[in-house]
């Protein structure tokens, strides 16, 4: 996977500006989450490489304080495993837990 690691506040306004030339992806995962690690192994194994978007990966464990960042930029209540995707500075899409697994991507981007 061609994941970008989101480690740093300065990367939030990175991917809102970012959005305005191409999607941007966040995969909130919990590090002690069975059903996140089975949601993300299946994400992976979905994943299609010709997507265009750009793939942030967010550990909720080291950097919680981004998660919550994340939802109040965004406005989007903290869950895990979560996919938000972010167009024109906005969340156009978002959903959790084992709905994940069954998206598209591709039908979001």
């Amino acid at each position: 996977m061609p994941w970008i690691f989101l480690e740093s506040m300065e990367q939030l306004d990175t991917i809102e500006t970012g959005s305005k030339e191409r999607p941007q992806v966040i995969f909130k995962h919990s590090s002690t989450c069975g059903i996140s690690s089975m949601v993300l192994k299946m994400f992976n194994g979905s994943y299609d490489p010709i997507l265009d978007c750009d793939l942030y990966f967010l550990t909720i464990q080291a950097h919680r304080d981004l998660s919550n960042a994340i939802a109040d930029k965004f406005g989007v209540r903290h869950e895990s495993p979560q996919l938000l995707v972010i167009k024109n500075g906005k969340v156009s899409f978002h959903t959790s837990h084992g709905a994940i697994a069954d998206l598209d991507l591709k039908d979001y981007l």
